[in-house]
């Protein structure tokens, strides 16, 4: 079976190029991280340096694939609108119009269930719950365009399915788990709200499984979109106390009530979009609601459709990561 993974340098990319390259596939790998392509390279895989914006690239990199896994995208909680349309907009729209060329027999497209939420507690999410009037960010804006595309493919006749994995975590994980330790490190993480939320999170390896499963899945689930998670929703606050015992961390005491921090994310907002090159703020208000309010998804019909169903643990994959963790520091 030949295979593109694009966004094949990212966490999620790596895992899956990887596996697929274990069941003997032919695989291509698209991305911009020349030391991971080189990697890539070193275990029997074709690896092409190309940004998802560079169409030619795309449409080249797709002749003669069978099955695309898109997997690229600018995923992030903060950055400039342009970067986000090129990457998240564009790139898919490159993908498609690579897939439409050369006959690709299935497209798996990757979005995120971010699209679903605002700013208040949601639980129990259905593919066909009503999306806000406004997108939460950037990232979310973008990918439901993204969608968009997708589904306008679907129409005209390409094959194709996506998935919505929330919090991927694992070992390789440069986002989710990472960027509450570095808080942690510097003693600028307090409790944001009653510290009660429940969130759902998904260890790498079972998005994996969740992939290939589309890969094989029957007519009927093409121009669908399934939630995939752990299917174990975890009380995120003592998570994080289990992640400062692991690491030696102090466990955050200050706590701050939700709209204060919500009010106070919304003033760093307009004031980083005021400076140069517009950085980061340590706190936007999509992070505070994500560490304060409760984000489950239903992943009924991942499990009865596809067939999913979660092998890695929480707890199994929280260890793993640990462990990964304290020896790559």
């Amino acid at each position: 079976m030949k295979v593109l993974v694009t966004g094949a340098t990212g966490f999620l990319g790596q895992a899956l190029a990887r596996r697929l390259r274990s069941q003997q596939a032919e695989v291509t790998g698209l991305g911009r991280n020349p030391a991971i392509l080189a990697q890539l390279e070193a275990e029997g895989m074709r690896a092409i340096r190309a940004d998802l914006a560079d169409g030619k690239a795309v449409l080249a990199a797709c002749r003669g694939q069978e099955i695309v896994f898109h997997v690229g995208a600018l995923a992030a909680p903060w950055g400039k609108r342009q970067d986000f349309y090129n990457s998240n907009v564009l790139g898919t729209q490159n993908v498609i119009a690579g897939c439409e060329a050369h006959g690709i027999r299935r497209l798996v497209h990757i979005s995120t269930p971010s699209i679903y939420f605002g700013l208040d507690s949601l639980e129990n999410v259905r593919e066909d719950a009503p999306l806000p009037i406004r997108p939460v960010n950037e990232y979310a804006r973008t990918k439901l365009l993204a969608e968009d595309a997708v589904d306008k493919a679907f129409g005209r006749g390409l094959p194709v399915i996506t998935i919505r994995p929330r919090a991927i975590f694992g070992p390789g994980d440069t986002t989710i788990l990472p960027r509450l330790i570095a808080r942690l490190r510097v003693g600028r993480l307090p409790i944001i709200g009653d510290g009660r939320n429940v969130i759902d999170l998904t260890y790498v390896e079972n998005v994996v499984d969740a992939l290939l499963l589309c890969a094989a899945a029957p007519a009927a689930t093409l121009g669908k979109k399934y939630n995939i998670t752990n299917g174990e929703p975890t009380a995120l606050w003592p998570l994080i106390e289990k992640l400062c015992v692991a690491l030696g961390y102090e466990y955050p005491r200050r706590h701050v009530a939700y709209r204060m921090a919500d009010r106070a994310a919304a003033l760093l907002e307009v004031v980083y979009r005021l400076l140069p090159g517009q950085p980061e703020p340590p706190l936007t208000r999509y992070s505070v609601a994500l560490l304060a309010q409760n984000t489950t998804l239903d992943i009924s019909a991942a499990r009865q459709e596809l067939g999913y169903a979660p092998r890695v643990s929480v707890e199994e994959g929280f260890r793993r990561f640990v462990e990964w963790w304290q020896r790559e520091q």
